[in-house]
């Protein structure tokens, strides 16, 4: 049994409701995870992450919560402790007291987004298609902004970059350790996204790689 935690706190994406989805796709798949979800009902809720203890892998889709003391210092522990982590979209920004995350735990660099409205093309990286992570997954195209990422940790590997007609083009899905453990991020995650079971695929591999099961 892989004990999957789920945090949900980016209320401009409807993490919540995305999330759940997500946790429905994995029970209809039948595979042997228990998900809990934590639940922010806004950037000053408490909520208590003490259940990480007891955490296989975490599954982070915060946006800039302003959670402080002994909540952040779990999630901080967690972390710390070289933890598998799969995080969505505004984790790279998930704790407004804690922003180092993205570039000391993810490996990313966070520069805001480009505009909204054009379709982003995602395509593999051809030479790491044979990433666990990339099993069965094929280009897709992504319904949100291009997310920012101009100068990442030179220890990632990348997996998926995507482009807009416009001729931006960002890393938008990638792998690192830390600490020994298995980190995976996404920029995806709009809320059309987890309407892509090829994206629900890909978080679904991500978890399985990230605890260890692939």
């Amino acid at each position: 049994m892989l004990k999957v935690c789920m945090i949900s706190g980016s209320f401009e994406y409807g993490s919540e409701e995305s999330l759940s989805n997500f946790k429905d796709h994995l029970k209809k798949h039948q595979l042997d995870i228990e998900v809990t979800m934590i639940v922010y009902e806004s950037e000053d809720d408490e909520q208590s992450l003490q259940i990480l203890e007891s955490t296989d892998v975490m599954v982070l889709f915060t946006r800039r919560l302003n959670t402080k003391g002994k909540e952040l210092e779990r999630f901080k522990s967690y972390c710390s402790l070289g933890k598998p982590i799969v995080g969505v979209r505004t984790a790279s920004h998930a704790y407004q007291h804690y922003l180092e995350f993205d570039r000391d735990v993810l490996g990313g660099s966070y520069a805001g987004h480009f505009g909204h409205g054009p379709i982003a093309h995602v395509q593999i990286k051809k030479e790491n298609a044979d990433h666990p992570v990339l099993e069965g997954i094929p280009d897709f195209d992504s319904y949100g902004s291009l997310y920012k990422n101009p100068s990442n940790a030179t220890d990632i590997i990348t997996l998926m970059t995507a482009s807009t007609s416009e001729g931006n083009r960002e890393p938008v899905a990638w792998t690192r350790i830390h600490n020994g453990g298995r980190i995976f991020y996404t920029s995806l995650g709009h809320q059309q996204d987890f309407s892509v079971d090829h994206f629900l695929t890909l978080l679904t591999n991500a978890i399985l790689w990230a605890g260890g099961w692939k």
